[in-house]
């Protein structure tokens, strides 16, 4: 399916010069003259390459539609990760980098999405958004009001959040995986 170079977005599977990649961040950008134009940041799925491109508007590409199948997350042995499809039972392990930055979100028994590209696995999709506990936060500076700022804490996973000033240690909270954001208290 061929898509305009300014419809690209973070998370898509790009077929560009060959090659399957998976895009990790975009800039939409507008300099004062000349068109405007999305920077892609894309990380090759098969061997792990990184290239900054720039498509403008009138740029089309291929994007790629993956098969994905439901696997549950079972355990870590040693650099790879073993998964369950949870039809068939059948377990399959993969290298932890397939996640990314993502990684420290993998909890025990979660269930992901694999997407894979002629039958081989080339990425696991973890929610979009998971629960975690808050284990630091920084302390409320004084005089500071509730809407103007966030302040640092640190999550079970040992990710660096921003979070409200009323948010203390051991509340739980549900954070964007991808962006690294809270987004609200666990209910």
């Amino acid at each position: 399916m061929k898509i305009s170079g300014v419809d690209i977005r973070p998370g898509n599977i790009l077929e560009y010069e060959g090659g399957i990649w998976k895009v990790a961040k975009i800039q939409h950008t507008q300099p004062g003259k000349g068109g405007a134009y999305m920077q892609v940041e894309m990380k090759n799925l098969i061997d792990g390459r990184k290239t900054n491109v720039r498509f403008r508007s009138a740029d089309n590409v291929e994007r790629v539609r993956l098969d994905t199948k439901e696997y549950q997350f079972l355990y870590e042995d040693g650099d790879m990760l073993v998964f369950m499809d949870q039809e068939t039972y059948e377990q399959i392990n993969l290298p932890s980098d397939l996640l990314g930055d993502a990684r420290p979100f993998l909890q025990d028994g979660m269930t992901v999405t694999l997407e894979m590209y002629d039958e081989k696995p080339i990425s696991v999709a973890l929610p979009d958004q998971v629960e975690a506990e808050i284990v630091e936060a920084d302390a409320v500076v004084k005089g500071q009001t509730a809407s103007s700022s966030y302040k640092p804490a640190v999550l079970d996973n040992g990710v660096r959040v921003m979070v409200p000033p009323h948010i203390e240690s051991g509340t739980r909270i549900i954070v964007d995986v991808y962006e690294r954001s809270y987004v609200g208290k666990a209910g």
